[in-house]
């Protein structure tokens, strides 16, 4: 067993949510349809509780894989300046350092935040832990020249590294 204290096979679905609710953005409904699908044992570790949440999205329709990606704000975007973004998220921006961008850095973004929506109608996701500001834009301008096709499964990946990341933060 890895959680010390949120054990989820011993928590009420209210508990559960509140708890795992937010380890994919903005999409509790992915947690809840694991509490739904029944907890075991094995789902009260990190590897465990990720590989159910995992398959609960890599089972979901496009549709709903669509608005797992588009419930993401934007990087360096408008949310993070207004601190408007989910704890989460904000504390991963931080870890970038996205949240202080020079002028010139912020434009790049803002640029490259628009383009890529406007090509792929989606936000640019990437599980930014471990990078920096030079190496996000550096990725940012690669990927915004793949195929909608490839850039759609590399950010359901990406999502999926988020959260893995969210629930090891879980105590």
């Amino acid at each position: 067993m890895i959680y010390n204290e949120n054990i989820p096979t011993r928590m009420e679905l209210n508990n559960f949510l509140e708890i795992f609710g937010g380890v994919y953005e903005h999409s509790e409904w992915i947690a809840e349809e694991v509490y739904k699908t029944g907890l075991k044992d094995k789902h009260n570790s990190v590897e465990g509780l990720f590989s159910m949440m995992k398959n609960v999205v890599d089972n979901s329709s496009k549709e709903q894989k669509l608005n797992l990606l588009c419930a993401h704000p934007d990087l360096a975007g408008k949310l993070a300046i207004n601190k408007n973004l989910t704890i989460e998220s904000m504390s991963e921006q931080n870890s970038a350092d996205l949240t202080n961008c020079h002028e010139d850095e912020f434009l790049k973004f803002q640029k490259l935040n628009y383009d890529y929506r406007n090509k792929f109608n989606f936000p640019f996701i990437l599980a930014v832990r471990g990078y920096n500001r030079a190496n996000i834009l550096e990725i940012f301008s690669e990927r915004i020249n793949n195929s909608v096709e490839a850039e759609f499964a590399e950010e359901i990946r990406q999502v999926h590294r988020i959260a893995l990341l969210r629930l090891k933060d879980i105590k």
